[in-house]
């Protein structure tokens, strides 16, 4: 996941074009406008991660709802029922 998050902070529009460090993108809240949300995300799994392993009751009861599957419905907008 570590790998995957500073891949997706080199492309991001906050390294290339705005010349921020890596970390600056990463820490810094105010350069979040030019992250992308799937960096968002990766940085928040990676969170999560880390988390676990050092939370010792996450590591007994696991990641909460892993290997849920998400309805179809969800991906597909044109069964939303707006």
């Amino acid at each position: 996941i570590r790998e995957d998050f500073i891949e997706c902070l080199l492309g991001s529009e906050c390294v290339v074009i705005n010349r921020n460090s890596v970390s600056d993108c990463a820490r810094n809240k105010e350069l979040a406008d030019t992250v992308p949300n799937q960096c968002m995300l990766l940085r928040q799994s990676l969170f999560d991660c880390k988390r676990g392993l050092i939370d010792m009751r996450r590591r007994m009861r696991g990641v909460l709802n892993a290997g849920v599957k998400i309805p179809d419905f969800v991906d597909d907008p044109s069964k939303w029922d707006l």
